[in-house]
Protein backbone atom coordinates (compact mmCIF):
# COMPACT_ATOMS: atom_id res chain seq x y z
CA UNK A 1 0.00 0.00 0.00
CA UNK A 2 2.73 2.44 1.06
CA UNK A 3 6.14 2.08 -0.84
CA UNK A 4 9.39 1.94 1.29
CA UNK A 5 7.73 1.71 4.61
CA UNK A 6 7.50 -0.99 7.28
CA UNK A 7 3.78 -2.05 6.44
CA UNK A 8 1.89 -4.64 9.25
CA UNK A 9 -0.97 -6.10 8.32
CA UNK A 10 -3.71 -7.45 10.36
CA UNK A 11 -6.58 -9.92 10.18
CA UNK A 12 -8.90 -11.63 13.07
CA UNK A 13 -10.32 -15.08 12.88
CA UNK A 14 -13.35 -16.40 15.55
CA UNK A 15 -15.72 -12.88 15.64
CA UNK A 16 -18.84 -14.60 14.81
CA UNK A 17 -17.90 -17.79 17.08
CA UNK A 18 -20.53 -19.01 20.04
CA UNK A 19 -16.93 -20.05 22.18
CA UNK A 20 -13.41 -19.69 22.70
CA UNK A 21 -11.29 -16.53 22.15
CA UNK A 22 -10.64 -14.09 19.26
CA UNK A 23 -7.46 -14.59 17.75
CA UNK A 24 -5.67 -11.92 16.05
CA UNK A 25 -2.51 -11.56 14.09
CA UNK A 26 -0.12 -8.77 12.63
CA UNK A 27 2.22 -9.76 9.77
CA UNK A 28 4.83 -7.71 7.90
CA UNK A 29 6.28 -9.35 4.98
CA UNK A 30 9.28 -8.43 2.82
CA UNK A 31 8.93 -5.97 0.12
CA UNK A 32 8.74 -8.01 -2.95
CA UNK A 33 7.19 -11.07 -1.32
CA UNK A 34 4.95 -13.01 -3.52
CA UNK A 35 2.98 -15.71 -3.44
CA UNK A 36 -0.72 -16.18 -5.84
CA UNK A 37 -2.20 -18.72 -3.43
CA UNK A 38 -2.11 -16.67 -0.68
CA UNK A 39 -6.00 -15.25 -0.22
CA UNK A 40 -8.60 -14.90 2.32
CA UNK A 41 -8.04 -17.68 4.72
CA UNK A 42 -12.04 -18.44 4.33
CA UNK A 43 -11.27 -19.36 1.03
CA UNK A 44 -9.04 -21.57 1.11
CA UNK A 45 -9.18 -25.18 2.63
CA UNK A 46 -8.01 -26.59 5.72
CA UNK A 47 -4.68 -28.10 4.00
CA UNK A 48 -3.71 -25.05 1.96
CA UNK A 49 -3.88 -22.51 5.32
CA UNK A 50 -1.70 -24.85 6.99
CA UNK A 51 0.77 -24.87 4.17
CA UNK A 52 0.54 -21.54 3.69
CA UNK A 53 1.38 -21.02 7.15
CA UNK A 54 4.84 -22.69 6.99
CA UNK A 55 5.46 -20.31 3.90
CA UNK A 56 4.21 -17.41 5.70
CA UNK A 57 6.29 -18.02 9.52
CA UNK A 58 9.58 -18.69 7.30
CA UNK A 59 9.54 -15.45 5.05
CA UNK A 60 7.76 -12.94 7.28
CA UNK A 61 10.01 -10.95 8.21
CA UNK A 62 8.00 -10.77 11.58
CA UNK A 63 4.46 -11.88 13.29
CA UNK A 64 2.76 -12.35 16.19
CA UNK A 65 -0.24 -13.94 17.14
CA UNK A 66 -2.93 -12.90 20.05
CA UNK A 67 -5.96 -13.45 21.77
CA UNK A 68 -8.90 -11.89 23.41
CA UNK A 69 -10.71 -14.25 25.95
CA UNK A 70 -14.41 -14.90 26.08
CA UNK A 71 -14.14 -12.96 29.61
CA UNK A 72 -12.66 -9.93 27.55
CA UNK A 73 -15.38 -10.31 24.69
CA UNK A 74 -17.74 -10.39 27.31
CA UNK A 75 -16.65 -7.11 28.82
CA UNK A 76 -15.90 -5.61 25.77
CA UNK A 77 -18.09 -6.48 23.11
CA UNK A 78 -17.25 -8.77 20.18
CA UNK A 79 -15.27 -5.68 17.78
CA UNK A 80 -13.47 -4.15 20.29
CA UNK A 81 -12.26 -7.25 21.95
CA UNK A 82 -10.81 -7.83 18.40
CA UNK A 83 -9.05 -4.76 17.98
CA UNK A 84 -7.79 -5.34 21.63
CA UNK A 85 -6.21 -8.38 20.02
CA UNK A 86 -4.70 -6.77 17.45
CA UNK A 87 -3.01 -4.46 19.17
CA UNK A 88 -1.27 -6.73 21.21
CA UNK A 89 -0.50 -8.89 18.23
CA UNK A 90 0.94 -5.55 16.58
CA UNK A 91 2.45 -4.51 19.86
CA UNK A 92 4.46 -8.20 20.07
CA UNK A 93 5.97 -7.97 16.61
CA UNK A 94 9.68 -7.18 16.74
CA UNK A 95 9.92 -4.99 13.97
CA UNK A 96 7.87 -1.52 14.61
CA UNK A 97 5.66 -0.79 11.80
CA UNK A 98 5.38 2.19 10.08
CA UNK A 99 1.79 1.71 9.03
CA UNK A 100 -1.02 -0.81 9.32
CA UNK A 101 -3.51 -2.44 6.76
CA UNK A 102 -6.12 -3.53 8.74
CA UNK A 103 -8.80 -5.83 7.36
CA UNK A 104 -12.54 -4.11 7.97
CA UNK A 105 -13.71 -1.01 8.92
CA UNK A 106 -13.36 -0.23 12.47
CA UNK A 107 -10.49 0.03 14.35
CA UNK A 108 -9.08 2.16 17.41
CA UNK A 109 -5.45 4.25 16.41
CA UNK A 110 -2.34 1.91 17.79
CA UNK A 111 0.00 4.84 19.36
CA UNK A 112 1.27 7.11 17.02
CA UNK A 113 1.21 4.54 13.96
CA UNK A 114 -1.11 5.43 11.11
CA UNK A 115 -3.76 2.81 9.43
CA UNK A 116 -5.92 2.36 6.90
CA UNK A 117 -8.80 0.38 7.40
CA UNK A 118 -9.68 -1.97 4.24
CA UNK A 119 -13.15 -3.75 3.56
CA UNK A 120 -12.48 -7.23 2.49
CA UNK A 121 -8.41 -6.87 2.60
CA UNK A 122 -7.65 -10.04 3.25
CA UNK A 123 -8.66 -10.40 -0.32
CA UNK A 124 -7.02 -7.25 -1.93
CA UNK A 125 -3.78 -7.04 0.10
CA UNK A 126 -0.71 -10.16 1.25
CA UNK A 127 0.16 -8.64 4.58
CA UNK A 128 -3.70 -8.75 5.52
CA UNK A 129 -4.00 -12.33 4.10
CA UNK A 130 -1.12 -13.53 5.79
CA UNK A 131 -2.32 -12.55 9.02
CA UNK A 132 -5.86 -14.06 8.38
CA UNK A 133 -4.38 -17.30 7.43
CA UNK A 134 -2.34 -17.13 10.94
CA UNK A 135 -5.39 -15.80 12.65
CA UNK A 136 -7.36 -18.72 11.10
CA UNK A 137 -4.76 -21.69 11.58
CA UNK A 138 -3.52 -20.48 15.70
CA UNK A 139 -7.42 -20.33 16.15
CA UNK A 140 -8.53 -23.77 14.78
CA UNK A 141 -5.68 -25.51 16.28
CA UNK A 142 -6.66 -24.08 19.79
CA UNK A 143 -10.32 -24.86 19.40
CA UNK A 144 -9.22 -28.72 18.29
CA UNK A 145 -7.14 -29.17 21.44
CA UNK A 146 -10.32 -27.77 23.48
CA UNK A 147 -12.10 -30.10 21.56
CA UNK A 148 -10.72 -33.31 23.76
CA UNK A 149 -11.79 -31.45 27.19
CA UNK A 150 -15.11 -30.76 25.73
CA UNK A 151 -16.16 -33.47 22.60
CA UNK A 152 -20.01 -33.07 23.03
CA UNK A 153 -19.69 -29.52 21.41
CA UNK A 154 -17.97 -31.01 18.07
CA UNK A 155 -15.22 -28.01 18.28
CA UNK A 156 -13.15 -29.91 16.36
CA UNK A 157 -14.89 -29.72 13.21
CA UNK A 158 -17.25 -26.42 13.68
CA UNK A 159 -14.66 -24.55 15.86
CA UNK A 160 -16.82 -23.17 18.17
CA UNK A 161 -19.25 -21.66 15.33
CA UNK A 162 -22.71 -21.68 15.76
CA UNK A 163 -23.82 -25.03 13.98
CA UNK A 164 -26.84 -26.69 14.49
CA UNK A 165 -24.72 -29.62 16.28
CA UNK A 166 -23.37 -26.85 18.79
CA UNK A 167 -26.23 -25.29 19.58
CA UNK A 168 -27.74 -28.29 20.26
CA UNK A 169 -25.21 -29.45 22.53
CA UNK A 170 -25.56 -26.05 24.71
CA UNK A 171 -29.13 -27.25 25.21
CA UNK A 172 -28.48 -30.72 26.26
CA UNK A 173 -25.37 -29.77 28.06
CA UNK A 174 -25.03 -26.27 29.44
CA UNK A 175 -22.42 -24.05 28.58
CA UNK A 176 -18.77 -23.79 29.33
CA UNK A 177 -16.20 -21.25 30.59
CA UNK A 178 -15.16 -21.34 27.25
CA UNK A 179 -18.53 -19.63 26.02
CA UNK A 180 -19.41 -16.26 24.90
CA UNK A 181 -22.20 -14.86 27.96
CA UNK A 182 -23.00 -11.85 25.85
CA UNK A 183 -23.63 -14.12 22.65
CA UNK A 184 -27.26 -15.52 21.57
CA UNK A 185 -26.09 -18.95 22.06
CA UNK A 186 -29.60 -20.57 21.86
CA UNK A 187 -31.65 -20.11 19.04
CA UNK A 188 -34.78 -17.84 19.48
CA UNK A 189 -37.82 -19.85 19.40
CA UNK A 190 -39.91 -19.03 16.52
CA UNK A 191 -43.06 -20.91 17.03
CA UNK A 192 -45.23 -20.84 19.79
CA UNK A 193 -46.90 -23.58 21.49
CA UNK A 194 -50.69 -23.06 21.98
Amino acid sequence: MRSNCIEAGCDEAGRGCLAGPVFAAAVVLPSGFRCDELNDSKQLSEKSRSRLRSVIEQHALCYAVEVCTPEEIDELNILWASVKAMHKAIAKLTIRPEHILVDGNRFRPFENVPHTLVVKGDGKYLSIAAASVLAKTYRDEYMQRLHQQFPVYNWECNKGYPTKHHREAIKNHGITEFHRKSFNLMERQLEFDF
